[in-house]
């Protein structure tokens, strides 16, 4: 635990405090049941005017009384107790639980192909040909340079089919802005 400071209270001084504040709570009231039936009505007699009270005197407020706790009393040594190297003996049928029998599992259905063996066979096929096109034979080649020469077709395809019409476009709109006379 932490060190506790001089001005923090322990248990123990919170503990007395309370049961001396219950047990001043519980004396007045006592008192009050023993005087309650002792008063019986009675002639009343004239009360005497009071006298004023004394100015009250400002005291520093006195410090509680810090009642140190009695030492609990040892509890009696049990000759049962069990001491941390004793053995204790085990009945066997308090700590062996039975293993409840396992539902047994069935047998797993064969799997069927989702493709036929000569769909299979055209695809690994067709894989084993593209893998021989993109192998790198030259040692001082990069994947840069087999992606360039993988892409060279693709790109001339599109260029034959786009370039004559982005061309075509490029050139009319700069026709027109020369017909109006906007020249950069």
């Amino acid at each position: 635990m932490s060190e506790q400071t001089s001005q923090e209270p322990t248990m123990e001084e919170i503990l007395a405090s309370i049961r001396r504040i219950i047990s001043e709570d519980d004396a007045p009231a006592a008192e009050e049941a023993e005087a309650a039936p002792a008063e019986e009505p009675a002639a009343v007699a004239p009360e005497p005017e009071p006298e004023p009270e004394p100015e009250p005197v400002a005291v520093a407020a006195p410090e509680p009384e810090v009642v140190a706790p009695e030492p609990e009393p040892e509890p009696p040594a049990e000759e049962d107790a069990l001491e941390l190297t004793d053995k204790v003996e085990t009945h066997g049928d308090l700590d062996v639980f039975p293993q409840a029998a396992a539902p047994a599992e069935p047998e797993p259905r064969p799997i069927e192909a989702l493709v036929s063996e000569r769909a299979a066979s055209a695809a690994a096929s067709s894989f084993g040909a593209l893998s021989a096109a993109i192998a790198m034979p030259q040692a001082g080649r990069t994947l840069e340079d087999v992606v360039r020469e993988l892409l060279r077709p693709l790109l001339q395809q599109w260029l034959d089919e786009n370039l004559p019409g982005i061309v075509q476009q490029a050139v009319q709109a700069e026709v027109e802005r020369i017909a109006r006379g906007r020249v950069r």
